[in-house]
């Protein structure tokens, strides 16, 4: 949580081109508020990343058995 405070929350996704949002949540929150380099594509990005290091992220991904 120090980190988010530190660094901020990096916008992602089609909600980082929201006119004006990162402003209002850099006010809301008074934190810095960053929108990703490509918006559109982080989360597919992301995602591939996930997907590639499955073993090494598998157990901060599952937290819960699957049923």
């Amino acid at each position: 949580a120090a980190d988010l405070l530190d660094r901020g929350i990096v916008l992602t996704g089609g909600g980082a081109l929201l006119k004006g949002l990162d402003e209002r949540l850099r006010h809301e929150t008074n934190m810095p508020i960053h929108i990703a380099e490509r918006p559109l594509l982080a989360v597919v990005e992301g995602s591939g990343k996930c997907v590639e290091e499955f073993e090494a992220l598998e157990k901060v991904l599952i937290s819960e058995p699957r049923r």
